[in-house]
Parts: structure tokens; C-alpha cells; sequence
């Protein structure tokens, strides 16, 4: 096995260090940790004990995983994990925060890519090909689905969802639910259109998107998607829409606009 510590690196004991994985200078690696082949941990990185990640993996300069939830109530002592997937970048001051609950888990999914001084707090669930510009802090309980962009200092409060294929303006203050494949923002946030761009990289055009199309204009006018032709997409929407949501769902532009 090939691996390359850097010698003012910090290891504690019973840790678990993929193949071919590197550790820059001064990084810390807390007793516990569980790391995947192919990572690199940056300079002055941490690595928390409750932290299980997958291969991959590139931590940035001063990003810090699997620390302690910022809950007054939470107690250190509890057993709960920030488990990450594979090929993820994470930039130079994220943080992601381990779950508050007794064998709970923080989720981060695969190929998804932080920007400096992101936030994920406890107990979110964060879905793959996602990323976060700078500066963006999501709260607890936050559910980001996959193919999601989130703009430069977007801040979400705990337990909203971010569908996917969800585009978030830069700046944009979220209290409320994002539908997904919709881009949103201003103040108060609003959907304005369908996310064009995101939809057309991910192969989602012609029929299949003609169908989102029609799902907007009908959700915009609050009528339902029954008469639509069923559709991978659609069915997720639909999907999505039927769970009861704890914040409800921001609105759209004007209708009249």
C-alpha cells in the first residue's frame, strides 16, 4: 500500500487510510477516521474521528469535516457520523458538521464540489453532482437533492429541501421549499423559470423537457400535473411535491408578469 504522510502530519490511533491516499503538512486525522483510497488531505486539514469517507477525495488547505454540531443541546459524547461518497473537492474553509442524534449521519453524496468557507450542517443530506459557491451555509436538517448549484452566499434555514437540478441565485436568503429543475432567487426568493442551462447539460431536452415545461406553467397557476405525460422527471417532481414539507414551498414570480 502506497501512502504519503507528511511528517508534521497528526494520525491518531485505529484510523483507516485508503490506498495511495496523502496527507499534507500539519493535517490532523482524529482517532476513528475512516478514509478511502485515492484522497488527498490538504495542509493544516482536519479530519475528525466520526468522519467516513469514500476514494477520491480532495481536502482543501483548513477544511474541517465531522465536527461537532453547533447545538447547544448536543452532547460529545453521542456516537454520530459525517459520512462523504467519492470525488469530492472540498475548498479551502468548509465545514461539515457530524449529525446530532445517536448513530445519526450527515450525507454527502459523490462528485460534488465546495466552495471556500461553505457550510453543511448537521444532519443534512446532500445529493451528488452538487455545488456550493462560496460562502454558502446551509442550516441542520437541510435536504439538497442531486445536480443542485447553490450561488454565492445563499443561506438556507433548517429543514428546507432543494429539489434537483435546482439552480439558487447568488445571495439568495431561503425560508421555504425549492422545486426542483427551477431556478429561484430574489427577495423574498421566488421561482422564476426552469433551470434552461442545468437541464440541458444533463441531457434533459426535446419531449422531456417540454413536459417540465408544462409542469412550471401549471404549478405556476396552481393547477395539478395528472394530464402530463409521465416521464422519469416528471414522476421525480411529483414524487417530491407529494411529501409533506415542514417549511412549505416558496411561490413564483408574478403571473402576470
Amino acid at each position: 500500500m502506497t501512502q504519503r504522510i507528511h511528517p508534521t502530519a497528526y494520525l491518531g490511533s485505529a484510523i483507516s487510510l485508503g490506498e495511495n491516499t496523502t496527507v499534507g503538512p500539519f493535517a490532523v486525522i482524529e482517532t476513528g477516521a475512516v478514509i478511502g483510497a485515492n484522497c488527498h488531505i490538504g495542509a493544516h486539514a482536519v479530519v475528525h474521528g466520526h468522519v467516513k469517507m469514500g476514494c477520491g477525495n480532495t481536502l482543501h488547505p483548513h477544511a474541517v469535516l465531522g465536527g461537532l454540531p453547533q447545538d447547544t443541546s448536543f452532547k460529545a459524547e453521542t456516537v454520530s457520523w459525517l459520512v462523504c461518497g467519492d470525488n469530492n473537492v472540498f475548498r479551502e474553509g468548509f465545514t461539515a458538521h457530524r449529525a446530532t442524534k445517536e448513530h445519526a449521519e450527515t450525507l454527502i453524496g459523490s462528485d460534488c464540489y465546495f466552495m471556500n468557507n461553505s457550510h453543511v450542517a448537521h444532519d443534512c443530506r446532500i445529493g451528488d453532482k452538487t455545488i456550493f459557491a462560496n460562502n454558502v451555509a446551509i442550516g441542520g436538517f437541510v435536504d439538497v437533492g442531486h445536480n443542485v448549484f447553490m450561488g454565492g452566499a445563499v443561506v438556507v434555514h433548517q429543514f428546507c429541501r432543494i429539489g434537483s437540478f435546482a439552480i439558487v441565485q447568488g445571495t439568495t436568503g431561503l425560508n421555504m421549499d425549492v422545486i426542483p429543475f427551477m431556478l429561484i432567487g430574489g427577495r423574498p426568493a421566488r421561482h422564476y423559470k426552469l433551470n434552461t442551462v442545468g437541464l440541458r447539460r444533463a441531457g434533459i431536452t426535446g419531449d422531456r423537457y417540454a413536459v417540465l415545461a408544462q409542469a412550471f406553467r401549471l404549478l405556476k397557476n396552481k393547477k395539478n400535473l395528472d394530464e402530463l405525460p409521465e416521464t422519469l422527471e416528471l414522476k421525480y417532481l411529483k414524487d417530491w411535491l407529494s411529501v409533506k414539507s415542514k417549511r412549505g414551498l416558496h411561490g413564483f414570480v408574478d403571473i402576470s408578469a
